[in-house]
């Protein structure tokens, strides 16, 4: 079983319907911007670098980070994503971060 199953992408997936998605939660908020998204186009060349600006955009979102740590501490968590590629997308960097916490902030000078 693969407990709560919450979508963390902006967009619905193509061709999937609600029914066969069997979500418990969308979390749209925790998802990339509609720039950073588009900006990363899935290239797996680009994924250190859309991982640190991702995780920037998640800073301001602990509130739900929290409420999404809390679900994973309770039981199973399926974080559910479109993308193709298993390795290099959002959920991959959303699950690191719900393990481990927010990589603290780099100084800049």
């Amino acid at each position: 079983m693969d407990g709560c199953r919450v979508l963390v992408d902006r967009l619905w997936p193509r061709e999937v319907s609600r029914a066969r998605a069997k979500l418990d939660h969308w979390e749209k908020e925790l998802a990339p911007s509609t720039e950073l998204r588009k900006w990363f186009g899935h290239e797996p060349n680009r994924f250190e670098e859309f991982r640190r600006r991702y995780v920037e955009e998640l800073r301001g979102q602990r509130p739900r980070l929290t409420a999404l740590r809390r679900q994973a501490r309770a039981g199973t968590l399926t974080l559910v994503y479109g993308a193709r590629d298993s390795e290099h997308n959002e959920a991959v960097v959303l699950a690191e971060v719900l393990r481990r916490g927010l990589p603290k902030a780099r100084s800049r000078r």
